[in-house]
This record gives C-alpha cells, structure tokens and sequence, in this order.
C-alpha cells in the first residue's frame, strides 16, 4: 500500500496573527474549530470528533507563527504523519493567511482538503473573519 502525499493549503483569514495563534495552539482555541473536544497533557494532545479519538505530540511550535502536532500510534510512539498549522503575514499587505500542511491517502485527497475548508470556514466564523 502506498503511503501518504503531502499536501498545503493557503486560507486568507482577517485576522491579527496573535489571536489566530490562540486559536491553532490551545485546546481551548483548537476546540472552538478544530475537533469536538480537545485535551491535552503536556505536550501530548487528544482530539475528539463524535465518538472516534485521535492523539498527536506537539512537536514544534514558534509562538505567534506556527503549531506542528505529530500523530502517535497507541504505544505513545511518533506516527509517520503530522499536520502544522503555520501563520502568514504579508511584510506589505500585513494580510494573514493560515497555511495547513497535512498528509492524505492519494484516493482521499479532495475529501481532506475539503475537510480543512469546512474547519477552517468554521474558524472564520469563531474569530469573525467572514
């Protein structure tokens, strides 16, 4: 079985990037767009979507512009896949945009980068970037 491709989307969002960095780097802020329930116990994650559970280790984060969690198997091991969060401020424009770097089945592509529109839209509407 083939592995999966890396892929990145941009989304503009009106937003400063300090208050978009409260929404991708905190359980509280992660929850309020990203999973039904957020937990987190030091640097290990727990996200929640209706009854099914994943955990991911934070595995880098530079405050105010990026998150990176890395996916664990169920021996707390690092998985092979991550996704990272990135916030992009145009020097000039000063416009933000939020980068998502994520991996998906090459069959599942399309459904993922859907996905990502629909939580992200979500976000827009929490931050009130619409």
């Amino acid at each position: 079985m083939e592995g999966k491709v890396r892929y990145e989307l941009e989304f503009p969002i009106m937003s400063s990037p300090q208050l978009l960095y409260q929404y991708i780097s905190t359980p509280s802020g992660l929850q309020e767009w990203f999973a039904d329930n957020v937990n987190s116990r030091g640097e290990f994650f727990t996200f929640v979507w209706n009854d099914s559970e994943e955990k991911a280790r934070l595995a880098s984060k530079k405050t105010g512009e990026k998150v990176k969690f890395r996916w664990i198997d169920e021996d707390n091991r690092d998985g092979d896949y991550y996704f990272e969060l990135r916030i992009l401020e145009d020097e000039i424009t000063k416009d933000v945009s939020l980068m998502v770097v994520d991996f998906a089945e090459e069959d599942d592509l399309s459904e993922a980068k859907m996905l990502w529109e629909n939580q992200v839209s979500d976000l827009k509407h929490v931050i009130g970037s619409v």
